[in-house]
């Protein structure tokens, strides 16, 4: 397997279900499969037919990207009474604010992927 970053989703019914890997380096680079595996390796064999077909019309391939660039920490304002409400809420789970809002984020970026 090549050093790209994979994303792989499950399809809904209506998309045909399965599952559906991407290549976000690769703009167009995807393939399916009935499960995540085979939506693995489908995918595997998609970018070596992408980067053969960059190659044969002259364009720039794309370096793989790297998790070692997001160091996962960034400072976020928030209004006050926001800031007062996590706290708080943090404080009731018996959690730090950092690992709430961690959570909070997660279940967000979980909830807006399966919809």
């Amino acid at each position: 397997m090549s050093d790209y970053p994979v994303v792989i989703r499950p399809l809904s019914a209506d998309e045909g279900g399965g599952y559906l890997a991407e290549i976000p380096d690769l703009p167009g680079c995807i393939a399916d499969g009935e499960t995540e595996e085979e939506a693995l390796q489908n995918v595997a064999s998609a970018i070596d037919e992408w980067i053969d077909e960059a190659r044969r019309l002259g364009r720039k391939i794309p370096e793989p990207s790297s998790p070692a660039k997001y160091s996962g920490r960034w400072v976020q304002r928030v209004p006050k009474s926001l800031h007062m409400k996590l706290a708080e809420q943090a404080r009731r789970e018996g959690v730090s604010l950092n690992h709430l809002a961690t959570t909070l984020l997660a279940e967000g970026i979980g909830k807006k992927e399966v919809a």
